[in-house]
């Protein structure tokens, strides 16, 4: 019904494939793209690992299923990937971000509540805060909460490691579109009515940094005109211009994986939205045997599948 299990191995496969090229020049990958999962060699990782985009996911994804909407546990989960390797593809956690770190850190220290730790500079708006996101927009979709609570919710969460406007604003763009694809446009159709929310909590400075996405039409740039940085507006360009711009999981996995730069992010955010679209049973035979974890992500994802029917079942009452 959701198609839980479809985002989180998306989510996965495109992380584990990104961190092969992660922080590779996009004339070289372009030139020999990656196609297959193997070992990465310059981390020392066997081949399918995943890295923080998939951990934080599931960590969040694991603390709303045990709490429902608890930001504080939310961050405990964050914290136990970083201090005692949970939710990890391997036994040790990689790839976590300054800010994301200093927030943790920082929350647990216990003198501030969970959404009020994060980094809040414009210095500060990397793409960490975006990797918690899947998950809320899966929620939303079960629970029809209110479009006040669902910012609010979206605030919040992404406040844990990032609170400046610029990295919320993309968060509620990121969960907005998941959304529709959820409730079944397509992708064009969901980019439109993105358009025509109401984003008047954002300021006009805030939205101005968005204008490629909300103004023009992403997914007609040329790719020269993409910049794939872990910055939070280039991320999200990066992710609906390859997702909008395939026609298939596999395309838009092999478009992430070698558009350069910061391409486990960009993977994982990519390939959860084209697995709930396209789903990943035609990925590619390597692809789904390598991806690490793979059964313990789909019993993650089958409890999550449960706790959101439940929701969606009390609501009816």
């Amino acid at each position: 019904m959701y198609r839980v299990k479809e985002g989180i191995i998306g989510c996965a496969i495109g992380d584990a494939l990104g961190t092969i090229t992660k922080n590779q020049r996009r004339d070289d990958l372009l030139e020999h793209p990656v196609l297959k999962m193997t070992p990465c060699l310059k981390k020392g990782l066997p081949k399918g690992a995943w890295g923080d985009s998939t951990s934080l996911l599931i960590a969040t994804t694991y603390a709303i299923t045990k709490k429902g909407i608890d930001y504080d546990y939310i961050a405990e989960n964050c914290v136990s990937w970083f201090t005692s390797n949970k939710f990890c593809s391997v036994k040790q956690s990689f790839d976590i971000g300054k800010t994301t770190l200093k927030s943790l850190v920082r929350f647990t220290q216990r003198q501030l509540p969970a959404y009020e730790c994060g980094e809040s500079s414009i210095y500060d708006n990397g793409n960490s805060a975006l990797k918690m996101m899947l998950p809320l927009a899966y929620y939303f979709t079960a629970n029809k909460v209110t479009k006040e609570n669902a910012y609010e919710i979206i605030k919040k969460t992404c406040s844990i490691t990032h609170r400046h406007e610029i990295a919320i604003c993309a968060c509620y763009i990121y969960v907005n579109y998941v959304m529709f694809i959820l409730n079944g446009n397509n992708k064009y159709a969901a980019i439109k009515k993105l358009k025509k929310i109401d984003f008047s909590m954002f300021t006009n400075q805030t939205l101005k940094y968005f204008s490629r996405i909300l103004v023009g039409n992403i997914y007609e740039l040329d790719i020269d005109e993409i910049k794939s940085t872990s910055y939070v507006v280039d991320t999200l360009e990066t992710v609906l211009w390859c997702f909008i711009k395939s026609e298939n999981f596999k395309d838009c996995i092999i478009a992430t994986t070698n558009i350069g730069d910061d391409t486990a992010a960009i993977g994982a955010l990519a390939g959860a939205i084209a697995g709930i679209y396209y789903g990943t049973n035609n990925a590619p035979k390597d692809w789904l045997e390598n991806v690490r974890g793979k059964e313990y992500l789909t019993n993650i994802s089958e409890k999550f599948e449960r706790f959101l029917r439940l929701l969606n079942y009390n609501e009816l009452q």
